[in-house]
């Protein structure tokens, strides 16, 4: 079995994101303190939306795991055996798989060890017909 996460490279530049937009954040909050002008303050509440809102999306891709195992993969909500796997497509949006039912998922490549999850998949799905 092997659990596969977000690419480190993506997170932190989630987290450099955040980051900057907190020190904006407080420069322009200082700024409008000094100068009691509104535009200063509608800076800073812009730059604290990006920074909330990035926050937000940076915990949720930590959330992001790719599940194989010997006899299937997990992602997210998807979850299927490779003899449950009818099609796999990997091209340059990630990889398509597509159970029985049309149920489908799509793993993108930003998920850390992705062309091993590709070989994995084909691999695995291969074994199971």
């Amino acid at each position: 079995m092997s659990r596969h996460s977000t690419s480190p490279a993506y997170l932190q530049r989630a987290a450099i994101v955040c980051v900057v937009s907190f020190v904006f954040f407080l420069a322009t909050l200082v700024v409008f303190y000094v100068r009691q002008q509104i535009g200063y303050f509608l800076l800073s509440t812009g730059f604290l939306a990006v920074y909330v809102f990035t926050l937000i999306g940076w915990l949720m891709q930590k959330r992001n795991v790719v599940a194989v195992h010997e006899n299937g993969l997990k992602y997210k909500k998807f979850q299927a055996a490779w003899d449950e796997v009818k099609s796999i497509k990997a091209n340059a949006e990630g990889l398509l798989l597509t159970k029985d039912k049309q149920d489908k998922t799509l793993i993108p490549p930003t998920i850390n060890g992705y062309d091993a999850i590709v070989r994995a998949a084909k691999l695995g799905v291969e074994k199971g017909r």
